[in-house]
């Protein structure tokens, strides 16, 4: 098979992708798309903003998240799931209330509650910076439910399968993309930024979500940046050791691939000197996080590193951060409720951070899944399912509002392909156009970042809610 020359811009996008091996020191799979890679244009901005994406691993149960509370819709609901339904009077505290109420498609109003374990995110919603997405989900184009049984529209690929579906939400496209739609944000903005190290940053590790096609993601643990072993502690009790071993692993190589390695090995100890420098220099937050709580911890580093971004020369951000465990197909109620409270803790905190910081306006934070689950049980639990809810915190946040369309709760109902699956009526594309709107990108780069928006009317694509 002949092998053909890269041109010097693909080389370029090749070796930067190739940094992914690890800006940390932690290897990452050297799954490339070659023939994605191209030059982004640059993007710049005068004043500063950050996208946090919370993603939620598993597939939360919509349903036990926000519960239909309308008395014909918590009815249904109750029949559903006579195993696991919250009982409608523990939800009359967290009751959200709406200037206008939700909709579904033939018009009728609903009600929903958030979950007793959400409690501590009710404030944020009535202040008017949260708001909530209504039945958001994977879709290439606009489907009535005739046409997903028809199979006569196209449908996103490998519906149901965690991976898959994972790397849709993230990416547009199914396990094995090159890259995601926060990373290709990255793209357009790296350039503006004092260093594109710190354009996407991930608390949690690898995720398809954080790759641009020129942007690599820095991953950070919960308490700062990973440093490299034997160089930022004496090697064997030696400064002059360790001087030795930085100087042996980041030295010009004259193998292409030698030479990238030590280029990517360099980058990471002057990163870690950085952001070190940066983080120990930035006041302390006084607002608590919870200990124990690992997507609290994640989010402390955020809202740590937003506190730095000028001393990082950083005027746009993209964050990740997850938490895991919600694949509950089982022992729903022994186990969601649980993850339910971690989320609504560490989410509280870091808007509450963000205030303090006085950058709750210039900070959006979101919650993503695999997909929802079903409203039918299986027993004490639920399966995979397609449409869920989320929800958007912040300052620029148009809140106490309701986003989408609401979903009639009833088995084999207009909105349900089955078990309760929810036929999403609003697509990723749509909601991740509405926040790239926010964060500067244009209409033009939007479509071309997401390769199902321009399927969507024109007047639907941005959502409005930020």
């Amino acid at each position: 098979m002949a092998i053909k020359h890269q041109h010097p811009a693909s080389r370029r996008a090749f070796l930067k992708r190739a940094s992914a091996l690890s800006v940390a020191g932690v290897a990452a799979p050297w799954a490339l798309n070659l023939a994605a890679m191209a030059e982004a244009s640059a993007a710049t901005a005068g004043d500063y903003k950050a996208l946090v994406c919370v993603f939620l691993y598993g597939g939360n149960d919509y349903a036990n998240t926000l519960v239909p509370y309308d008395l014909a819709s918590h009815t249904a609901y109750q029949q559903m799931r006579p195993g696991f339904a919250y009982a409608r009077a523990s939800l009359d505290a967290n009751v959200l209330q709406s200037a206008t109420a939700p909709l579904d498609s033939s018009g009728v109003a609903h009600q929903y509650a958030l979950a007793p374990e959400l409690a501590p995110l009710l404030p944020h919603f009535n202040a008017g910076n949260m708001a909530v997405m209504l039945n958001v989900g994977t879709l290439i184009q606009p489907t009535s439910k005739q046409q997903y049984l028809n199979r006569s529209v196209k449908l996103p690929p490998k519906l149901f399968s965690h991976n898959d579906q994972q790397s849709v939400w993230q990416s547009s496209s199914p396990e094995g993309a090159s890259s995601g739609w926060g990373g290709r944000m990255g793209d357009l903005f790296e350039a503006g930024n004092g260093n594109a190290t710190f354009t996407c940053v991930n608390v949690s590790g690898n995720a398809i979500f954080m790759s641009g096609k020129s942007a690599v993601q820095y991953q950070v643990s919960s308490t700062g940046s990973v440093p490299l072993a034997g160089i930022k502690s004496p090697l064997f009790g030696s400064a002059a050791a360790s001087t030795a071993l930085a100087t042996l692993v980041s030295q010009p190589r004259a193998h292409l691939l030698e030479n990238e390695y030590t280029r990517v090995t360099k980058r990471s100890i002057d990163a870690d000197s950085i952001l070190t420098g940066a983080l120990a220099s930035s006041p302390a937050l006084a607002t608590p996080f919870a200990a124990g709580n690992s997507l609290a911890s994640q989010l402390s580093m955020v809202a740590r590193m937003i506190s730095a971004a000028p001393k990082l020369g950083a005027k746009r951000q993209v964050f990740f951060v997850s938490m895991g465990g919600f694949d509950t197909h089982d022992n729903l109620l022994g186990t969601h409720p649980g993850l339910l409270s971690n989320l609504a803790s560490a989410l509280a905190s870091f808007q509450a951070a963000t205030v303090e910081l006085g950058m709750s306006e210039q900070v959006t934070t979101f919650t993503a899944s695999d997909f929802g689950r079903t409203m039918a049980g299986n027993s004490d639990g639920s399966d995979h399912g397609w449409g869920s809810m989320h929800f958007v915190l912040g300052g620029a946040v148009k809140g106490k509002r309701f986003y989408g369309k609401a979903p009639v709760v009833a088995n084999g109902g207009p909105d349900d392909v089955g078990q309760g699956r929810l036929l999403p009526t609003t697509s990723v594309d749509q909601f991740a156009a509405t926040l790239g709107k926010w964060l500067g990108v244009s209409d033009s780069e939007l479509l071309a970042m997401l390769p199902g928006l321009s399927n969507f009317d024109a007047g639907v694509r941005n959502l409005g809610f930020v």
